[in-house]
Order: structure tokens, then C-alpha cells, then sequence
């Protein structure tokens, strides 16, 4: 499998973190499974290969959509394909589905919702596009212009520098400072935040620590409890106890890169 990232145009970085490809060709009989593990920023995703589908708690198979969103998630979900797999997607800012397209934060947390069904026709125009492209650069030209056309009437919020401050500080801020900033009661605060992007304050702030963890950590002989420290976990426990639950696997098995179903996972 070939994984690349890709960097929007810069007046599209305020609502899009990157652009991802996987593309990858298996045998008649090779099944590939990926697992997704939790994550604050929801995803629009395109699958112009090999339809996916999802593996449910009881080994049920489900079909999935070709074309959607994948809701910023506290659960951890797998998938499988087979044949060539080619997906594009985009990893949205965490903000970015309530700004763009007027939807509940809340409505989209760890689901997955058909493009057409939740755009209409817009959101069938931009499948066929992107389905039907002549190779990833098109499809980022195609994405580029489509999300320009989204964002020419937002306008930024307390509670949108609330969420990217924690965002730039790994999930170590201060709440009740934040609300303040905000000039709102930590109550409005509290609600207002969840209605933008789909969780508490406080969970949100272990997600994005967690994803920290995942993105930024490389192996270079420290212990689990420096690990813990270096991203503002109180303690080895409560940083094993987190990545357990975000990700199904313990630190030590992930930073080892032998977590089963994980592309990305360090070598």
C-alpha cells in the first residue's frame, strides 16, 4: 500500500488539515483490513477503488459508503477491502463540517454519513468528480475548488481559537481559562464548544493528547512514563490507560510497530 499527504492551498488551512491517497493493488484472494482509531477531526472520504466495508463487534460484515464523512470519532472502528484499493481523503479541521455545511457537530460524532445524503446534489456532483478523475492531483485541483467555494461567507469564533488552541498545545490548556477568554460561563462555554465540534471540552483535550502521541512521538529509548510527561499526561497510567481505549492497542505494541491493521504504525 502507498500512503501520501498532501498540503491544501493556503487560504483552505483555516477548515483542512491535508489531503491523504492510499493506493495499493492485492491478489484475487488477498483481503487487506484497516483499523481507524479515534480522532478529532472528521474526515470526507472517497473510496475510487475497491468498495470498503466494516468489520461490526460480532465479525458481521457491513457495506459502507463509497463517498462520505467520517465523523470526528472517540471509537475505534475496522475496516476490509479487496481488489485495488485507491481512497482520497481529506481530514477536516475539527470545526469544519458545522462551518462549511451547516451540520450538527453532534449529529456527525462517530458516524458515517453518505456524501449525497448529507449534501444533495452538491454532494453528488463532487463524488462523480472526484470518482471519475484522471489521478490524485486532479482530485486535490477538484477538492481545492470545491471547498473554496464553501468558505467565502465564515466567520471565525472565540470558541474556534478555543479549539485551536488546544489543538496547537496537544490538549494542554486550561478550560476554565479558556471560557473566560471567551467572556462566557463555563457552562455556555462548555455547551457551545460541544455544539461546534461534537465533544466536551474536556474530551476533546484527550483526544487531540492522544492523537499527539500517534503523529508526533518517535522511539528513541524513553520510558512510558517520560512519554506520559512529554505530552502532559499525569501519569504513565492515565497515558496507557487513554491509548488503550483511543486505539486498541498498548503504547508499547504501537510504538514497537506491532499493532496488526495499522499502516502507519512506527517502524
Amino acid at each position: 500500500m502507498k500512503f501520501e499527504t498532501h498540503i491544501p492551498e493556503k487560504h483552505l488551512t483555516s477548515i483542512v488539515k491535508c489531503y491523504w491517497t492510499l493506493d495499493g493493488k492485492l491478489s484475487p484472494t488477498e483481503m487487506y483490513i484497516h483499523r481507524t482509531l479515534a480522532n478529532h477531526c472528521p474526515e470526507i472520504i472517497f473510496h475510487y477503488g475497491s468498495e470498503f466495508e466494516e468489520i461490526l463487534g460480532d465479525n458481521k460484515i457491513e457495506s459502507t459508503f463509497r463517498t462520505g464523512i467520517h465523523g470526528q470519532t472517540d471509537k475505534i472502528r475496522k475496516f476490509t477491502a479487496k481488489g485495488n484499493c485507491g481512497i482520497f481523503g481529506v481530514v477536516l479541521q475539527p470545526y469544519a463540517p458545522t462551518l462549511l455545511f451547516n451540520i450538527s457537530a453532534t449529529a456527525l460524532k462517530n458516524e458515517l454519513v453518505d456524501l449525497e445524503s448529507l449534501l444533495g446534489q452538491e454532494g453528488k456532483d463532487i463524488s462523480e468528480q472526484i470518482m471519475l478523475a484522471d489521478g490524485n492531483h486532479q482530485r486535490i485541483s477538484l477538492m481545492n475548488k470545491f471547498l473554496s467555494r464553501q468558505i467565502a461567507d465564515i466567520k471565525h469564533s472565540s470558541i474556534i481559537h478555543s479549539v485551536q488552541s488546544i489543538c496547537k498545545n496537544n490538549g494542554n490548556e486550561n478550560i476554565l481559562q479558556l471560557s473566560n477568554q471567551s467572556f462566557l460561563s463555563q457552562r455556555q462555554f462548555e455547551r457551545k464548544f460541544k455544539d461546534l465540534v461534537g465533544f466536551s471540552p474536556k474530551t476533546f483535550s484527550r483526544l487531540v493528547r492522544f492523537k499527539a502521541t500517534v503523529d508526533n512521538y518517535r522511539t528513541d529509548n524513553k520510558t512510558m512514563t517520560e512519554i506520559a510527561y512529554d505530552f502532559g499526561y499525569y501519569d504513565q497510567s492515565h497515558f496507557i490507560q487513554d491509548f488503550k481505549q483511543f486505539s486498541g492497542y498498548s503504547p508499547k505494541l504501537y510504538y514497537d510497530g506491532k499493532a496488526n491493521d495499522i499502516f502507519y504504525a512506527p517502524k
